[in-house]
């Protein structure tokens, strides 16, 4: 026999959105304002959300670096500590068995991330660098990702996201600072990744109740928003173009 429409649809909201005991309130009790179901709800959908705007939030970053063929006004230490930060949370959450509604931007986030990171060594000049830290990059973080390695090493680590974090955004933020703009920094990710992180306070604190996970989030979203401030501010400043030697 066919499978329902309503059928389906209880099944897909179950697997994804909400438990049955919420899936009972909405839908057979009607009530629409039951409040931790509401949270649970709201927390799976904004996981969803920030999952599916994760997989283009470093495309414009991306796009303007191979536009511009210049890595100018981008820190590659910068990079490398956001990197490590991104990679140690997805590590220290599949070893949790966290839902995936609770990271998956990370593994997204990651795939960007050395993107950029090859990029920023191609335009300077050094794309040997660039092919060796994806060498060195991948098989670690397989590694990492493996059950080989203990679960102590990955909260070391989510741990260390925190100055990890710090430092890597305030290396980006003196980089601006010392140019007098932000070079190639895409506006547009950097506004989509201070949202997100924003977001992912809430959605940490409801769905893995891990306090660890969400403070790294709190410090991460006023890291974040130290460089969206100064976009904003050296928002009409731009790179001096260099005068050709005649």
């Amino acid at each position: 026999m066919a499978t329902s429409p309503m059928a389906l649809m209880k099944e897909f909201l179950l697997m994804y959105f909400m438990p049955e005991t919420c899936y009972d309130e909405f839908f057979l009790n009607f009530n629409f304002l039951h409040v931790q179901c509401l949270k649970i709800v709201l927390s799976k959908g904004l996981g969803f959300g920030i999952i599916l705007g994760s997989v283009m939030v470093k495309l414009p970053q991306v796009c303007k670096l191979i536009g511009a063929k210049s890595a100018e006004g981008l820190s590659f230490n910068a990079v490398l500590l956001e990197l490590f930060a991104i990679t140690g949370t997805m590590a220290y959450c599949i070893a949790h068995k966290f839902p995936f509604s609770s990271w998956g931007e990370a593994l997204f986030l990651m795939l960007q991330t050395v993107t950029i990171g090859f990029l920023i060594q191609h335009y300077r000049a050094n794309t040997a660098g660039g092919v060796g830290f994806l060498a060195a990059y991948f098989p670690l973080s397989l590694l990492l990702l493996s059950p080989f390695t203990p679960l102590s090493v990955l909260t070391v680590m989510q741990a260390s996201n925190m100055p990890a974090v710090i430092v890597g955004r305030l290396i980006q933020a003196g980089t601006n600072y010392r140019n007098g703009h932000t070079g190639q920094l895409s506006a547009i990710s950097v506004f989509l990744l201070f949202a997100g992180s924003l977001a992912r306070i809430f959605t940490s604190l409801q769905e893995t109740g891990d306090s660890l996970m969400a403070l790294t989030y709190v410090i991460s979203s006023c890291c974040n928003g130290l460089i969206a401030g100064q976009v904003v501010y050296y928002w009409n400043r731009t790179p001096a173009v260099k005068k050709k030697k005649e």
